[in-house]
């Protein structure tokens, strides 16, 4: 069993600045992409950011240059820093991780339950 949880969540300022942390558990071989989607409130679920297992990083165009995606592969952990918050960054933010678990040969996709994270003055 892979476990994969979310934290770092809250209430923000606009402008303001948050980290939230992923962390994967359980009998893990190997994690490949790792990524950040959220789920506006009445809104479907968006990519926000993702990073290989090389390094390489995507992210969406309306969070390109104020949100960082980082990984600690010694951690099994995905970091996702916000900075120059806006209101309409309002989400629940969800982890995901492509991750080999031990004993199998087919990867498989975990994801978080979410953090909420609100933008408000």
């Amino acid at each position: 069993q892979v476990q994969v949880a979310e934290s770092g969540g809250g209430l923000v300022q606009p402008g303001g600045s948050l980290r939230l942390t992923c962390a994967a558990s359980g009998s893990i071989s190997s994690i490949y992409a790792m990524a950040w989607y959220r789920q506006p409130p009445g809104k479907e679920r968006e990519l926000v950011a993702l990073i290989s297992s090389g390094g390489t990083t995507t992210y969406a165009d309306s969070v390109k240059g104020r949100f960082t995606i980082s990984r600690d592969g010694a951690k099994n952990t995905a970091y996702l820093q916000m900075n120059s918050l806006k209101l309409e960054d309002t989400a629940v933010y969800y982890c995901t991780m492509t991750v080999m678990p031990l004993g199998t040969l087919l990867p498989k996709d975990c994801w978080g339950k979410g953090t909420l994270v609100t933008v408000s003055s």
